[in-house]
């Protein structure tokens, strides 16, 4: 019997090819809106999206052969996972295979933030020598803070700590990383405080924010915050008045409450290094998603 697989978002080729060798009727359809999603969706045993497609309570409902949801990723706020549940329909990601891209960004922005790297980018283009404007702060002896010491916050802590900072996490579930260097912290609110770089790798809050006005008003006046994990993790205008205050030396944001993003004050900030959701985009990164994936659309099926 040969499954019927429908691939939603752009997905390795090599992953394609490997399904097909399984013997995986495969259909890629990519850039579908939600109405055409709800009307291919029947019919299918498996559907594998990236971070644009919604898979939604109406797209579940549609799917009358549909046993397998795969999110090629970390985050699967994008899928009404409950509701799929409920309807016997199981949802897996691959968490782990773009940990080291999704890091390396952070620590992109982190280099950018603290040595103007992007606003000098764009200046030098137009022609302009701002050599004075452009003092910048050593990320070496810096106390970097990460919010959620998981499979990403772990990666980005080795980096850091090869670079000489001084690193510090908090972490409602993980209570001992594993990893030497780094110091625990038992609120928040002391991370806060004690950070002069502090990074988000937490999935989106069932709650709100995790980051807004309040949170900022009790950082370090000078910090640099970084957002690398999922958009509506930060309030954009708490953010904003942050930067525009100089609460904030820079922020580095890879994900928008809303993306593509409108948010142009913030797009355009001289103090913002921005990306549009780079983190786990890299050619080492889209490989091993897309193996993570055939491993488990075969694993699922029980096919070789």
């Amino acid at each position: 019997m040969a499954y019927k697989v429908l691939i939603c978002d752009k997905i390795d080729e090599q992953a394609i090819e490997g399904m097909k060798r399984s013997e995986f009727e495969v259909t890629v359809k990519i850039g579908m809106t939600p109405e055409e999603l709800e009307a291919t969706i029947p019919g299918y045993d498996a559907v594998v999206v990236r971070s644009a497609t919604k898979i939604r309570a109406n797209h579940i409902d549609k799917a009358d052969a549909l046993k397998l949801i795969i999110r090629g990723g970390v985050g699967v706020d994008n899928i009404d996972v409950e509701y799929a549940k409920k309807k016997g329909i199981e949802v897996k990601n691959t968490p782990g295979a773009s940990s080291a891209s999704v890091a390396e960004l952070a620590l992109a922005h982190i280099f950018a933030c603290c040595r103007f790297i992007h606003a000098a980018n764009v200046t030098m283009r137009q022609g302009l020598w701002l050599k004075k404007d452009y003092e910048g702060i050593e990320v070496s002896g810096k106390t970097l803070g990460i919010i959620g010491i998981g499979r990403i916050g772990k990666e980005l802590a080795k980096r850091a700590i090869a670079l000489g900072m001084n690193v510090v996490a908090y972490d409602t579930v993980v209570k001992d990383p594993g990893i030497a260097g780094v110091k625990m912290l038992p609120t928040l609110d002391e991370l806060l405080a004690t950070s002069d770089i502090i990074s988000l790798h937490v999935p989106k809050q069932s709650t709100g924010y995790l980051i807004g006005k309040a949170e900022f008003e009790k950082m370090k006046k000078g910090a640099i915050l970084i957002n690398c994990s999922r958009g509506g993790v930060v309030d954009e205008s708490a953010l904003l008045e942050a930067l525009n205050s100089g609460k904030l030396w820079g922020a580095g944001i890879d994900v928008f409450e809303k993306e593509p993003t409108d948010n142009t004050a913030l797009v355009n900030h001289p103090r913002v290094s921005v990306t549009p959701h780079l983190g786990a985009s890299t050619f080492e990164a889209q490989a091993r998603v897309g193996g993570e994936v055939v491993a488990i659309l075969k694993e699922f099926f029980k096919v070789s």
